[in-house]
């Protein structure tokens, strides 16, 4: 493991932590960076595996909210509604994400132009959103219905391709059907813990056997700086989503969108070229070349 590789894993992970929970897809941009930087992660596993960085931010800065909803499921029918939504979310994503999980990993991970054209399509669905004078129904995630919970749920299973965002597409759901930004964003949060954890729990699962000890210390270096990049957004992104909409995220995407198209068309050729070499001369721990 050399010092690129460690740096590399620092941006990857401060990336991951500062774009998961804010509607820019941080699939999106750890894929598109990790291409231009030229890392390449064993089974695309650390992408997916740093995520648990971000779930434990999450857990750090709610863990007094998520610990009183604990005690009071068995005598507080609201709190058990509230779980039960945010598990009815959830389940549309990991059935689809089971089922699909070679074809994203193989296919959509390794087409940087499609997390290009999902960014600038997403961003402009987003500006159109906010820009919606649509009727608030719900302002407090407690009270949203477990009908919601499950549509929003499936729009989440449209982060299926990366570039869209998960965060991304469950705040446009849940803001064309009538929640406000601040608890749609907050939705997102509690949405994002089973959802990342079973991502994480399922690639680790299934990908742990081909994770060398350097790669293993790649996923630490890259969750810790995920955790305290995560831990700064977190705490600020509701009061920033409640002044200023989700304007701002939308015109990003489109901006990391088009730059990363016109990279992609005038860099990758050489990049790709620069990497088929490397691989050329790299041998795996079982003496054949890397990537075949």
């Amino acid at each position: 493991m050399d010092i690129k590789a460690i740096l590399d894993a620092v941006i990857l992970g401060v990336t991951e932590g500062l774009t998961e929970f804010i509607p820019v897809s941080s699939t999106g941009h750890i894929l598109l960076l990790g291409h231009f930087l030229g890392f390449q992660s064993t089974a695309r596993s650390f992408e997916v595996l740093i995520q648990l960085g971000a779930i434990l931010a999450i857990l750090s800065v709610y863990f007094a909210r998520l610990w009183q909803l604990f005690i009071s499921l068995p005598s507080n029918p609201r709190s058990r509604r509230f779980v039960g939504g945010i598990v009815l979310a959830f389940l549309p994503a990991a059935f689809i994400g089971v089922l699909a999980h070679d074809f994203i990993k193989t296919v959509l991970f390794e087409t940087p132009m499609v997390v290009c054209v999902a960014l600038i399509v997403g961003g402009i669905v987003l500006l159109i959103i906010d820009r919606m004078t649509i009727k608030v129904r719900y302002d407090n995630i407690m009270d949203y219905p477990l009908s919601l919970c499950l549509k929003i749920g499936l729009f989440q299973c449209l982060a299926m391709i990366p570039g869209t965002s998960r965060s991304g597409a469950t705040i446009a759901g849940s803001l064309l059907m009538g929640t406000d930004k601040r608890s749609a964003a907050e939705f997102s949060f509690f949405l994002a813990m089973p959802t990342m954890l079973g991502a994480f729990t399922y690639d680790l699962a299934k990908n742990h056997a081909l994770l060398s000890v350097d790669d293993l210390w790649l996923v630490v270096i890259g969750f810790v700086a995920a955790f305290l990049a995560a831990l700064f957004v977190v705490r600020r992104l509701l009061d920033f989503v409640s002044r200023h909409g989700f304007a701002p995220f939308a015109w990003w995407r489109i901006g990391v969108g088009i730059v990363g198209m016109v990279l992609l068309l005038t860099l990758s050729p050489a990049i790709d070229e620069s990497a088929a070499d490397g691989r050329g001369e790299r041998v795996t721990d079982h003496g054949t070349p890397d990537g075949q």
